[in-house]
C-alpha cells in the first residue's frame, strides 16, 4: 500500500497545526484525503503560512491551548482520532530563557494532557510524539547521538522535550502495553522549508535579510547542526504512524535527520543560500551574545534506516533550492499553497523513484 493511500479517509489529530511543520503535515494529510483536526494556539508569526497558504480550510481548525486539558479532550473527542501527531510546542531555545515556566508548561503538561486524552479516548491506534534532536546530553562529540543515549538537554527548551520524552516512555511502560495505542517518539534536526516565519532561525533570518537587501547577521558561523527539508521529517512522522498503526512491533524512539552531507556549519548553510537567493545577499559574522548554544550536534539515524527502508530524499541544496523557489513564489504574488503542493508532489514522486530503484 502506498502511505498517502494508507491515510485516505482516516481520522488524524495534529496539535500544533497552526505552526510551520504543523501546517506542512496537514497539508500533506489533506491532499492524502484524510479527515484532519487541529488543535492549537493562533499562529505567532505574522505572516503565517498557516493563513498564507490556508490551511485551515478542508480541516477541522480549533484554535485552542493544549495546557487547557478540557478544551484540548473536547476537540480530541470531536475528533475520535484513530492516529494522533503530537507537535505542539514551544520550540525555540531564546525564548525558554525568556519565558522557562511557560515553556515546561507548553512542552511537558500539554504532552501529558494530550496522553490523558489518548488513554482516557481508548480508541486512538497509533500516537506519536515529535521532540528534537536537542533532547540529549550534548558532549560535543564528532559523532552522531543513537537512540539509547541519555536524554539530558541543557537549556529550558531542550530538557523541556527530554522531560516530554521521559513522560511518554512512563504512559507507555504504564497504561499503553499488551496490544493497546503503538506509540513512539521521534527525535528530529533542525528544519528549513518554504513559509518558516520564526524568529532566531538562521533561514527565516537570512530570508528577511536577503528581502531588505541587509547584510544577513550569522552568531556561530562554525556551529555544526543537521539541517534538512521540513518534507524529510514529515514523510518519516507519517511512516512511522502508519506502520505501527499495522503493527505495534514498530513503535519506538526514531532519530529523524540528514545525511552526512546534511550536517553542516552554519556558515556553509548560509553560503548556499546566498548562492541561491543571489542578487546581492550576503553575511557578516557577529556574535550578538545571548545564551548558550551548542557548538556541535549530530545524529545518527541508522535505526530509522534499518527499520524502515527511510532515506532522505533531498540534499541540503536541494533543500534550500525549494526554500528559495517558495519564498519567491509568495514574494512575486503567487500561489503558496500551490507551490506547497507542486513541491509535496514532486517530493513523494522522488522517494517512491528511490524507493523503486533500491527494490523497496
Amino acid at each position: 500500500m502506498d502511505m498517502m493511500d494508507f491515510y485516505r479517509g482516516k481520522r488524524v489529530f495534529v496539535t500544533g497545526h497552526t505552526g510551520f511543520k504543523g501546517s506542512w503535515l496537514c497539508t500533506m494529510l489533506k491532499m492524502a484525503g484524510a479527515k484532519v483536526t487541529g488543535c492549537a494556539l493562533a499562529p505567532n508569526t505574522d505572516p503565517a503560512l498557516f493563513d498564507i497558504a490556508r490551511v485551515g480550510e478542508g480541516m477541522d481548525s480549533v484554535i485552542g491551548d493544549v495546557r487547557d486539558v478540557d478544551a484540548l479532550r473536547a476537540a480530541f473527542e470531536r475528533c475520535d482520532p484513530q492516529i494522533v501527531f503530537h507537535l505542539a510546542a514551544q520550540p525555540l531555545v531564546r525564548e525558554s530563557y525568556q519565558d522557562p515556566r511557560g515553556t515546561y508548561e507548553t512542552n511537558v503538561m500539554g504532552t501529558l494532557n494530550l496522553l490523558e486524552c489518548v488513554r482516557l479516548h481508548g480508541g486512538v491506534q497509533s500516537f506519536l510524539n515529535v521532540t528534537t534532536d536537542k533532547v540529549y546530553e550534548n558532549r560535543e562529540w564528532a559523532w552522531g547521538y543513537r537512540e539509547n543515549e541519555r536524554l539530558d538537554g541543557y537549556d529550558p527548551y531542550s530538557n523541556s522535550k527530554s522531560c516530554s520524552e521521559l513522560v511518554t516512555a512512563c504512559y507507555k511502560r504504564c497504561f499503553f502495553g499488551e496490544g493497546k495505542t503503538p506509540i513512539s517518539t521521534a527525535r528530529a534536526g533542525n528544519v528549513i522549508g518554504g513559509g518558516d516565519f520564526a524568529k532566531d532561525r538562521i533561514i527565516p533570518d537570512s530570508v528577511r535579510a536577503a528581502i531588505k537587501e541587509e547584510d544577513i547577521v550569522v552568531r556561530n558561523p562554525f556551529s555544526t547542526r543537521p539541517y534538512q527539508h521540513v518534507l524529510e521529517p514529515l514523510y518519516a512522522y507519517l511512516l512511522i504512524a502508519w506502520k505501527q498503526f499495522e503493527d505495534g512491533k514498530y513503535a519506538g524512539c526514531y532519530n529523524v535527520g540528514p545525511d552526512e552531507d546534511g550536517c553542516s556549519q552554519t556558515g556553509r548553510l548560509v553560503d548556499l543560500f546566498c548562492k541561491t537567493w543571489g542578487g546581492k545577499a550576503a553575511w557578516v559574522n557577529r556574535w550578538d551574545g545571548g545564551p548558550h548554544e551548542a557548538s556541535f550536534l549530530k545524529l545518527d539515524c541508522s535505526l530509522l534506516k534499518s527499520v524502515f527502508g527511510w532515506r532522505p530524499v533531498w540534499s541540503l541544496e536541494t533543500a534550500i533550492k525549494k526554500t528559495v523557489e517558495w519564498t519567491k513564489c509568495r514574494n512575486d504574488g503567487g500561489d503558496a499553497l500551490g507551490c506547497m503542493e507542486e513541491q509535496i508532489t514532486l517530493f513523494l514522486d522522488q522517494r517512491a523513484r528511490q524507493a523503486a530503484a533500491a527494490g523497496e
